[in-house]
C-alpha cells in the first residue's frame, strides 16, 4: 500500500527561548527536521507533508529542494488539529505515518519494524518504555494486553501517570480509516486541544484493530522541547556515530570526544584522535590519521595522509602522504598532489599544489598554481589582492623560495627559479636563475643608541 509520511512541526518550541522554529535549531549541523526528513525519504514513501507554523518561511526555505508538501497550521490546537490540516492534500488511497518533527533520533528500521507490524491493523502505535514518563502519554493495556487507550500527562490519573509504558508520538493509520478517524476528534479534554492519541479511543470504539510496537531503544524517541534536551540529543548522536565508526574500524582515541556533523566515509585503519569536528561530506581513506582538535569540513583526504593537531581544512581535495599541519589552515579550492608537506601556521587558499611541494612554515599561499617540487621558505605570502581584485600566482616546477618572500601577483615564477630570501618579486622569472630584490646593507657608523628621557 503506498505511503504518506506526515511530520509534525508547526510549533514555536517557547522553551527553546529562541526565536527561530524549534525545529531548525541543529543537531549534529543540520536542522533537527531534516534528520527527520531523510530517515522518512529512506522509507521511499509515497508523499512526504511537512506541517509548518510559526517560521513557516524559514522551514519552507531551509527544506527547499527535498521534493516536500507543505500544510499550514497557523492555529497550533494540538497534534490531531495538524493532522486534520492534511486531509485535502494527502494522496487518496495511502497509508498515513505520523512522525514528530522534533524525534531526530529515530531510526529508519524502527520505523519500518512498526510498518510491519501494522499489517492488518487499522492503527498502530511506537511506544516505548520510560524511565522517566513524565510528560509523555501513557499506554492503557486490557488483561489481555491489547491497547485500551493512551491517556495524556494532563488527563492521567495518579495510578495512570505510574505507567512506564509511553506513546511516543509515531502513529500509523490505514487508509481506509484516516478520514473518518481524525474527523472524530474533539478537544474536550484539559488543554482543550485536539489530541491525536484520541484516534486510538475512536478506533476501540469503532471495534477496529490497534497494535503497538514496543521500541526496543528509547532514546529514539526523544523528543526536544529546551536546550538542556538539545544537549542530551546531540550527546546520543555523537555517541551513536563514534559507534558506527569504530565498528568500521575506525580506532577513536576517545569515543566521547568527535562530533560527525555530515557524512563520514573512512576507509581501512583510519585514526582519529580526541575533539575532531567533521562536518558537510569528508572522505578519509586507508591509514589516514587525524591529529587532536581538527576541523575538517567537505574534504577528501588521501591515504596515508597525516593532519597534525590544530588543523583546519575546508572544502579542499587532499592527496596520498601528505602532512599538515599543526596549526594549519587550508581554505577552500584547495588542491594538493601526492607527498606534499604543509607545516606549522601556513595558509593555503585555492591554490594546486604540485607532487612533492613544500610549505613548510609560517606561509600564506593563495591563487597560485604550484607544481611539483617547489619548496617554499618560511614567511612567504603571495601577495594576491589590490584591495578590490584578486590576481593569480604561477610557481612552476622545482622553484625555490627563500624565506621571507612577497610574490606580488600577476606573476610568474618560472622552472628552476630560485628566490633569494626577503625579496618583492613584481615582475616574471627567468627559468634556471636567482633572482632577488634586496637593498644595500649598510652601517651607520655615528649611530648611537637611544637613551631614555627622564
Amino acid at each position: 500500500m503506498p505511503l504518506s509520511i506526515i511530520i509534525l512541526a508547526a510549533g514555536q518550541g517557547t522553551r527553546m527561548k529562541s526565536s527561530r522554529p524549534k525545529v531548525v535549531h541543529p543537531v549534529a549541523g543540520r536542522p533537527m527536521l531534516l534528520h527527520v526528513v531523510d530517515t522518512s525519504l529512506s522509507l521511499k514513501p509515497d508523499q512526504v507533508i511537512v506541517v509548518v507554523g510559526y517560521g513557516s518561511d524559514t522551514i519552507r526555505e531551509l527544506m527547499k529542494g527535498q521534493g516536500l508538501g507543505f500544510v499550514e497550521q497557523p492555529q497550533q490546537l494540538g497534534t490531531g488539529h495538524a493532522l486534520a490540516q492534511c486531509l485535502g492534500d494527502l494522496n487518496q488511497g495511502n497509508d498515513v505515518l505520523v512522525l514528530n518533527g522534533d524525534g531526530p533520533l529515530v531510526r529508519a528500521e524502527t520505523l519500518q519494524d512498526l510498518l510491519r507490524h501494522a499489517s492488518g491493523s487499522s492503527v498502530s502505535l511506537l511506544s516505548f518504555m520510560a524511565e522517566d514518563p513524565h510528560g509523555y502519554g501513557r499506554i492503557l493495556r486490557n488483561d489481555d494486553g491489547s491497547v485500551n487507550a493512551i491517556v495524556e500527562e494532563k488527563d492521567a490519573s495518579a495510578e495512570e501517570k505510574k505507567i512506564r509504558e509511553s506513546y511516543s508520538g509515531i502513529l500509523f493509520i490505514e487508509a481506509s480509516k484516516v478520514r473518518v478517524l481524525v474527523e472524530k476528534l474533539d478537544n474536550n479534554n484539559t488543554q482543550a486541544e485536539y489530541y491525536l492519541t484520541d484516534v486510538v479511543k475512536h478506533a476501540i470504539a469503532e471495534g477496529l484493530n490497534v497494535s503497538v510496537t514496543i521500541c526496543p531503544d528509547a532514546d529514539e524517541v526523544r523528543g526536544i522541547n529546551n536546550q538542556v534536551q538539545l544537549a542530551e540529543v546531540e550527546s546520543i548522536y555523537r555517541a551513536r556515530r563514534a559507534g558506527e565508526l569504530m565498528q568500521q574500524g575506525v580506532k577513536l582515541y576517545d569515543p566521547a570526544r568527535i562530533d560527525v556533523r555530515g557524512s563520514l566515509q573512512v576507509g581501512c585503519d583510519v585514526e582519529i584522535d580526541i575533539n575532531c569536528v567533521f562536518e558537510g561530506d569528508v572522505r578519509l581513506d586507508d591509514n589516514v590519521r587525524i591529529g587532536a582538535n581538527c576541523v575538517i569540513r567537505n574534504a577528501k583526504i588521501g591515504a596515508y595522509s597525516n593532519i597534525l593537531p590544530m588543523t583546519t581544512i575546508d572544502e579542499a581535495i587532499i592527496g596520498r602522504q601528505v602532512s599538515i599541519g599543526p596549526y594549519a589552515r587550508i581554505r577552500p579550492g584547495t588542491e594538493c598532489d601526492d607527498d606534499v608537506k604543509i607545516g606549522n601556521f601556513v595558509e593555503i587558499k585555492k591554490t594546486k599544489i604540485g607532487s612533492g611541494s613544500k610549505v613548510n612554515h609560517l606561509s600564506y599561499i593563495g591563487d597560485t598554481d604550484m607544481g611539483s617540487g617547489v619548496n617554499i621558505g618560511a614567511g612567504t605570502i603571495t601577495c594576491n589582492y589590490d584591495g578590490i581584485n584578486k590576481f593569480k600566482t604561477i610557481i612552476e616546477d622545482q622553484v625555490f623560495i627563500g624565506s621571507n618572500s612577497q610574490l606580488v601577483a600577476p606573476v610568474t615564477i618560472a622552472r628552476g627559479t630560485t628566490i633569494g630570501a626577503g625579496s618583492t618579486i613584481t615582475r616574471d622569472t627567468p627559468a634556471d636563475k636567482l633572482t632577488l630584490s634586496r637593498s644595500k646593507q649598510v652601517t651607520l657608523d655615528n649611530w648611537k643608541k637611544p637613551t631614555r628621557k627622564i
